[in-house]
């Protein structure tokens, strides 16, 4: 027998709770994605990349919900609702539970950002009792999460650059401070009026950014 999916709740007032799918997911999708800020330079035909941050993964699936076997009384309601109400603020956290969705080797810590329920069968009664249910989950991580395993380099300390023909202010502040922008803090450190004239072998200094 297959294993079935299963969304752990993992604080909260319902923390530790397992909400089991009726149906494991055909496919799911998992997005990754970067942000980026371009800035113009002049003489140059495309801009420079500056990188921002990384954006939030997400996983998204859609799952199958049925209970047209459970006789004339049935609502598929009932079951479905328990899934949307991890959307709801958590009385003890005063927002919604973070959640793990579980599936053989996937483990997707988030919180569930959307859910859109479309209801497809329906009883003689007029209670559905067949719906698909879009999720969408967000990935979450704390700052100590985040930065763990992750080496830094921060541009606070001043440093001496010997300068190699072609070179350009720009060119150090990307390499060095990781933003263009920031040449000018080069050119007054070392007093160069005009940065379009520079002397290779010329020492440098690149100052630390306040």
């Amino acid at each position: 027998m297959a294993e079935k999916a299963i969304i752990q709740v993992l604080d909260g007032k319902q923390k530790n709770k397992n909400f089991k799918v009726l149906f494991n997911p055909n496919s799911y999708s998992i997005d990754h994605g970067n942000q980026y800020t371009w800035h113009t330079i002049p003489g140059l035909s495309l801009p420079l990349a500056q990188f921002v941050s990384g954006q939030t993964p997400t996983l998204s699936m859609e799952l199958f919900f049925d209970c047209s076997d459970k006789g004339p009384k049935a609502d598929i309601r009932l079951k479905t609702s328990e899934f949307a109400n991890l959307l709801s603020v958590d009385s003890e956290l005063h927002v919604p539970p973070t959640c793990k969705f579980v599936w053989g080797s996937l483990q997707f810590k988030g919180v569930i950002e959307k859910i859109s329920q479309k209801f497809t069968m329906f009883s003689a009664a007029g209670n559905p009792i067949r719906a698909t249910m879009n999720v969408t989950f967000k990935a979450v991580a704390s700052v100590e999460e985040q930065l763990q395993g992750t080496p830094r380099h921060s541009p606070d300390r001043t440093k001496q650059k010997t300068l190699k023909q072609g070179d350009q202010l720009w060119l150090l502040a990307a390499e060095e401070y990781e933003d263009p922008k920031h040449w000018r803090a080069i050119a007054d450190a070392n007093n160069i009026d005009n940065p379009r004239i520079l002397t290779t072998g010329r020492r440098v200094v690149v100052p630390r950014l306040e």
